[in-house]
């Protein structure tokens, strides 16, 4: 039984890129982690969108989602998110709608208007000085949702545009933001929510109270939907928990340093052991919820009523593969997650071992 009010819980992967592994082999761990979270009762497996990254394989989520929902039966796949600024919004069309051809009911568009990378990367993407600075991203969602449902102004230019294959049923689309702005465009034309409470712990709760108050129901959707994403990893070692803080702690300092590898094992815990991770570590509280089943549980569900949110995507990043199918496990428990049928298998093991048949994981 739960020890929580039961919530479904969605799951947010970088594709990791550890050390020794080829990409290959990271999107293989991926596929794995998806049927884990499919088996064990997860709503949804998104990926996110990340250019010149080389600790990350996710630069091209639309090819990742297809492969994702073949080597799965029931969990919705999709993108959280598509940076749109890096996309023309036909051509976002047009892959979603091919996905839910041949997925029907399982597809998330997940939209972004950050770039996902750095200004000369995004340049590369872009093409133009004018479409790296341009403040268009209303146009392009826009644009985007007609391309979607076929439904544009009588004079627009793009009317006689149809975005292809035709379908019956449409991806959902939902609205991705570390800030306000996100959560209130989301708010006016009737789109579900997604806030990066692991990106920006401070603003959550405020800027989804706002859009609850501020919704309007469009074609798009007619009640609020609420989902925050938040650092969370359980496990019965106190140790295993603590590694996972000081994991996100590095990340976080290598990125902002420009160093987009990510760190091994033993990377992580020499910094656990550092002076300097005993100076950061108390600043990750009510950032990074890890520890105790429980525990964890309770915390991230009390953040989840006190932002209001319908739905908790997880977030978590660690080079140790078994512990975090283990998390993913032991969260699913104390959510009342609904496993699938006859899924019961053998308990995850927590402790480093091979994820993919190669002593290499």
């Amino acid at each position: 039984m739960a020890s929580v009010p039961t919530r479904p819980l969605a799951l947010l992967d970088f594709v990791d890129v550890s050390p020794g592994l080829t990409a290959g082999e990271a999107i293989a761990r991926t596929v794995l982690t998806a049927q884990t979270a499919d088996r064990l009762g997860y709503s949804r497996y998104w990926i996110s969108e990340h250019h010149n990254f080389p600790g990350l394989a996710s630069s091209s989520p639309e090819i990742l989602i297809s492969h994702l929902a073949d080597a799965t039966p029931r969990i919705r796949v999709g993108a959280a998110g598509i940076m749109l600024p890096n996309h023309s919004p036909l051509k976002v069309a047009e892959w979603f709608k091919t996905l839910e051809a041949m997925h029907p009911g399982r597809i998330d568009l997940g939209l972004g208007r950050a770039p996902g990378t750095d200004q000369l990367t995004a340049f590369a993407l872009r093409r133009s000085r004018e479409a790296l600075t341009a403040n268009d991203f209303p146009q392009q969602a826009g644009e985007l949702i007609a391309f979607l449902t076929n439904r544009w102004p009588e004079d627009h230019p793009f009317r006689s545009v149809l975005a292809t294959p035709v379908v019956d049923t449409l991806p959902e689309l939902l609205m991705l933001g570390s800030s306000g702005w996100g959560s209130a465009f989301a708010a006016a034309n009737g789109m579900t929510t997604v806030f990066a409470h692991h990106m920006s712990p401070e603003l959550a709760v405020d800027a989804l109270r706002s859009y609850r108050e501020s919704f309007t129901p469009t074609e798009l959707g007619d009640t609020p939907r609420v989902i925050v994403s938040v650092l969370a990893f359980a496990s019965e070692d106190p140790e295993a928990a603590e590694l996972f803080r000081a994991n996100w702690a590095l990340q976080m300092r290598r990125i902002r340093s420009g160093d987009h590898t990510r760190p091994g094992m033993e990377e992580v815990r020499a910094f656990r052991a550092s002076e300097d991770y005993a100076r950061i570590a108390p600043t990750l509280a009510g950032r990074v919820f890890a520890g105790e089943p429980a525990a964890v549980a309770a915390e991230v569900s009390a953040l989840a009523d006190e932002a209001g949110a319908d739905e908790v995507a997880v977030v978590s990043p660690t080079p140790d593969h078994g512990a975090k199918l283990r998390s993913l496990e032991l969260l699913a428990a104390e959510f009342g997650l609904d496993r699938a049928p006859g899924s019961a298998g053998p308990r995850l093991d927590s402790r480093p071992g091979p994820a993919l048949g190669s002593d290499r994981h």
